[in-house]
């Protein structure tokens, strides 16, 4: 029987964004649904209300949320309840907030405006996983993206988000993938890794090669 899901993306993306996820997720046997909403126009709280609203149609259903999509489900998911939801997956998320978002709204002309009505959220993240709840974070390390030329990350980055900021206490599980911040939204590994975490609570741990990443992209 296939396990209900929900697709949630990040800001300056639509629904239409997640299609590659969906289909590579429901060949895995997961019924996938997308959550839209406009990631500039709406504030934080409306879009939180509305995606509980979504998760409580079908309860248990898990979740696999990409960047600011992963801040918006752990405030959804604790209006919900750990009864309620099944497992959440944050691809690229900054959990412990975005660096290159406050530099884009304090620094470039009409900075505010391009980071929209949730620049509290990504400035400052989120400060707990929701009790209860069982979430895992895919972050990338492949310096691909215009976020990391406007904030000047000192350690590892996927172009938008600092592996330091994708990681956060409580979280069940972390893992770091070769793909950029954009590049979780099409890799197989990504797919293969969110797919072993909603079912098992944690992910695959293949043989590393060294101090460096695996054949399959993985450390």
């Amino acid at each position: 029987m296939s396990e209900s899901l929900l697709l949630v993306h990040g800001l300056w993306m639509r629904g239409i964004t997640m299609r590659w996820l969906a289909t590579r997720l429901r060949s895995r046997d997961f019924e996938p649904r997308t959550f839209e909403y406009f990631s500039l126009l709406q504030d934080t709280d409306a879009v939180v209300a509305r995606l509980a609203d979504a998760l409580r149609q079908r309860p248990r259903t898990h979740v696999v949320a990409h960047s600011l999509g992963g801040l918006l489900a752990l405030r959804a998911a604790e209006r919900v309840g750990a009864a309620n939801i099944g497992r959440i997956v944050c691809l690229g998320s900054p959990l412990a907030g975005s660096r290159a978002a406050a530099t884009i709204a304090a620094r470039l002309p009409a900075g505010a405006q391009l980071v929209g009505h949730n620049r509290a959220l990504l400035e400052s993240g989120v400060d707990h996983v929701p009790e209860g709840i069982e979430v895992g974070a895919i972050a990338g390390c492949v310096p691909h993206g215009l976020g990391g030329f406007v904030a000047h990350f000192d350690g590892e980055h996927d172009g938008t988000v600092a592996l330091a900021e994708t990681r956060l206490s409580g979280l069940a599980d972390h893992i770091v993938l070769r793909a950029s911040h954009s590049g979780l939204l099409f890799s197989d590994v990504a797919v293969r890794q969110a797919a072993a975490f909603l079912r098992e609570g944690r992910f695959e741990s293949p043989p590393l090669q060294g101090e460096g990443l695996g054949e399959d992209g993985v450390r």
